[in-house]
């Protein structure tokens, strides 16, 4: 059984769709769930399900040890961003080489890097006309969505789509496809 961490910003609709997920798997477990931001509901979703759940400081998590200590006293495994906005500082991701990875609600690599998240994203991929959209599961580096794609699926864009009907079939694809990866992935964790 491995344990996850997740890390998150928002909402955690995400995160609480894997924390179900493997609430029954022998595979591997979310035991942490991480915010950099103190209201964030994903952490009241996560004390829901009996998850730990910590909020950090900004400096706790670039100017020490401490975020990545609390992930090894809680011998976490494999760390799963879900909505998380900050980098990773190199600290954690030396630590946990290939266990990190994203969720991305576009085509990587378009319509990625700084700023490019929620509705921004989805606004844009309708400004420009894309016939298509979906999410991009990756690892995570020391970049804003650059880390090797592990792996995608699309959604044709509907004639008179908004961002709000985009997201919503996005968010079907992440519930669908995320949980599965990662089951898949902690698989094959040595």
């Amino acid at each position: 059984m491995r344990n996850i961490a997740i890390f998150s910003s928002g909402s955690g609709t995400n995160a609480e769709n894997i924390i179900k997920y493997f609430s029954n798997r022998e595979t591997g477990k979310v035991t942490l769930v991480l915010s950099n931001k103190r209201e964030a509901c994903v952490l009241k979703r996560a004390v829901k399900y009996d998850v730990r759940s910590l909020f950090f400081e900004h400096a706790d998590f670039y100017s020490s040890d401490a975020v990545l200590d609390l992930l090894l006293k809680n011998k976490i495994d494999f760390v799963v961003l879900a909505g998380f906005m900050l980098l990773i500082p190199e600290n954690i991701l030396s630590s946990f080489k290939g266990r990190i990875i994203n969720i991305h609600p576009a085509l990587l690599p378009k319509y990625g890097g700084k700023g490019m998240y929620g509705e921004r994203v989805h606004k844009a991929v309708l400004a420009n006309s894309e016939p298509e959209s979906g999410i991009t599961i990756h690892y995570v580096n020391r970049f804003y969505d650059e880390g090797d794609i592990i792996f995608q699926a699309k959604c044709n864009v509907l004639s008179g789509d908004t961002p709000e009907s985009l997201a919503s079939r996005i968010h079907e694809l992440e519930y669908a496809h995320f949980p599965e990866v990662i089951e898949r992935l902690i698989e094959k964790l040595p």
